[in-house]
């Protein structure tokens, strides 16, 4: 990717300056200005053969090779322009390249040099409150299938846009066009490719019309109808640049375009208004609802080199005032590639945020005016290379993604992706305690439930007292603690989209429960008109057992109560059959029917005397089981 960073990603030039340039760096300094990246490493090598390399030099031939992603060479002199250097950008880019070749030990040492220099820098700050964060992308697991496809070629081919049965890719194929100086290879063009219902995909085909220019063109997207194309191009197209006053070279932007479909040809190109002559806008993405377009810009006013921002589309095609997406999207490096999906996801693509690579794939979603925690997708999305240019179908769960990683056929390849499993995931670690020392305690039973009630997974603390689960975003769960000689807990844990949730549970020993005249369980509540014992019923009456083992003297008298609706008869038959059905519940977990009894009351003894008024809480509460103490427990002895 790092072939085309100058249109699509990054602003080129070295932001380095350790030494002048002086007459011997000229002609290399000539090459690099004009984006020639081969050709200045070429020259800057030379000069550091004939004894003239110096931190400039060394930065300079860094920073060629960062920008054709040659990353053990990039890492090699940066290593060396370093030692001479206490730029905090270039002990940035070197942990990034140092990461990129798998050194991720020496590429931390480069990050907490970085955040000593840089403290207040969004990348500083979130690697210092996450300094371990490699392991946990890594133990993430694979989220994804991921497949090279057939079509690549030796070239750089990137995107992937599924619009009307055709795929929409960007290519340097085109072998007919100018060659680009800082890739040598061809401008970039916009193609598509026929789909099939087997999944195949034909011939690319060069998009013919007015699309297409002989400077470069970019990603596309499309408003829902598929009647819109917007898609980004080079200035030079209308004839805005940058010249050096220098050099005279002449160092163009990329600007957003339209263009409407007539007669099944793409036509009436147009610009917006958003374009200038003094910032780039690139990476259009709009929304399932055709109402809003996301895209990158380093319009002035933004945090980093690149911003994500989002347009309204008025009714006339025009675009409302840009909103960058905020510091939380957007740190001091770039963020670029911006997909909305159709639940309003959105992927995009830094290397600001803390990832495995270079360029990693992220995402967030917008929830009440808030974005999410920004997210990694993780491998094998992401790599130790360029990710980029991710799109998402959320209903099929296939899309794409290119990447310059190792393994593919040209600079840049485009991978088709299936997703295995849900990508929103928490972390939910579980701390469980003894609420009167506050000690942890060790080989209790943590079992975790669904937002539907449903026994998902059981583990038991460690000697720290703690246990991990991992639950899909946006759900909500519980966790219910066992532990013999405690009371046992249920604690709900709300639906979150934070990555980690902290669950602190403190056991009560059980004797607590033990009352003078009583066991004090929570309600034993029955459902209306029904004496089975509950998933519930079982959880409390679990507590009774442990008191009657640890007492094996302990006598219980468990008595029944119904709520006021139904005749009395019917209530008093009612509770019996739930006094009795608690009772075998006690003895078929061990206990001698010697040691318990059971007694309806029907609706004789009401706890909330509601009369015909009552709510449904009401009849709930007079709906109960009680647990008297008839000999025996810790008051005897």
């Amino acid at each position: 990717m790092k072939k085309i960073l100058t249109l699509f990603t990054i602003a080129a030039l070295s932001t380095f300056s350790l030494i002048a340039q002086n007459t011997s760096t000229k002609k290399a300094d000539k090459h690099f200005k004009r984006f020639e990246f081969v050709e200045a490493a070429k020259d800057y090598a030379k000069l550091v053969e004939n004894g003239k390399g110096d931190p400039y030099v060394y930065s300079q031939l860094a920073e060629s090779y960062y920008n054709v992603f040659n990353t053990q060479e990039a890492e090699r002199w940066y290593a060396k322009a370093i030692e001479g250097s206490d730029s905090p950008e270039m002990i940035f880019k070197y942990s990034q390249m140092l990461k990129a070749n798998g050194k991720y030990e020496a590429s931390n040492a480069q990050m907490a040099k970085f955040a000593k220099m840089r403290p207040s820098d969004d990348r500083a700050i979130a690697y210092s409150k996450n300094p371990d964060y490699l392991p946990k992308i890594l133990e993430k697991g694979k989220k994804f299938n991921i497949q090279n496809l057939g079509f690549n070629t030796k070239f750089s081919d990137f995107g992937g846009t599924l619009k009307g049965g055709k795929l929409y890719i960007t290519s340097a194929r085109n072998t007919s066009r100018k060659t680009y100086g800082w890739t040598e290879e061809p401008f970039l063009d916009i193609y598509e490719l026929a789909k099939s219902e087997d999944g195949t995909y034909q011939a690319a085909a060069l998009v013919e019309d007015k699309v297409n220019t002989k400077y470069h063109e970019g990603l596309v997207s499309f408003s829902p109808d598929g009647n819109t194309m917007y898609f980004s191009r080079e200035s030079f197209f209308e004839k805005e640049y940058e010249k050096d006053s220098i050099s005279k070279y002449k160092y163009s932007l990329l600007h957003l375009f339209k263009a409407k479909k007539s007669d099944g040809k793409w036509d009436n190109v147009e610009g917006f208004a958003v374009n200038s002559k003094n910032y780039s806008v690139k990476n259009p993405s709009v929304s399932s609802d055709g109402k809003t377009l996301y895209f990158a810009s380093d319009m002035p006013g933004g945090y980093g080199l690149f911003d994500i921002y989002k347009a309204s589309i008025n009714s006339d095609g025009s675009l409302g005032e840009p909103v960058n997406l905020g510091q939380k999207v957007n740190t001091q490096s770039q963020e670029m590639f911006p997909y909305i999906s159709s639940n309003n996801t959105l992927y995009f693509s830094s290397n600001g945020h803390l990832g495995l690579g270079n360029l990693d794939v992220f995402y967030t979603k917008e929830i009440d005016g808030k974005m999410a925690p920004i997210r990694n997708v993780g491998i094998p999305i992401n790599s130790s290379g360029d990710d980029f240019a991710f799109s998402l179908n959320e209903e099929t769960e296939e899309g794409y993604v290119s990447s310059n990683r190792d393994g593919g056929l040209g600079g840049d390849d485009i991978y088709a992706i299936k997703k295995l499993q849900p990508l929103c995931d928490v972390l939910i670690t579980g701390t469980v305690t003894d609420d009167k020392t506050g000690k942890p305690l060790n080989a209790a039973s943590v079992s975790l439930y669904d937002d539907l009630g449903n026994l998902v997974l059981s583990k038991v603390t460690n000697s720290d007292g703690t246990v991990e689960f991992i639950v899909e975003c946006d759900k909500a769960s519980a966790l219910q603690v066992v532990l013999d000689g405690y009371e046992s807990r249920v604690v709900t844990i709300a639906a979150s989209q934070e990555e980690e949730v902290q669950v602190s549970i403190a056991l009560n020993p059980i004797e607590e429960i033990v009352g003078p005249e009583q066991i004090n369980l929570d309600p034993i509540y029955f459902d209306f008109d029904k004496s089975n014992v509950t998933a519930q019923a079982a959880f409390e009456l679990d507590k009774l057992i442990q008191i009657m083992n640890k007492y094996p003297d302990l006598v219980i008298n468990a008595t029944s109560h119904t709520d006021s609706r139904g005749s009395a008869p019917y209530n008093e038959k009612l509770s019996d059959r739930r006094a009795k059905t608690t009772v075998q519940y006690v003895i078929s977990k061990g206990i001698d029917k010697s040691r318990i009894s059971g007694m309806g009351k029907g609706e004789n003894e009401l706890k909330v005397n509601c009369g015909s008024n009552c709510t449904d809480e009401e009849h709930q509460l007079n709906r109960r089981s009680e647990f008297i103490i008839v000999s025996g427990g810790p008051q005897a002895q």
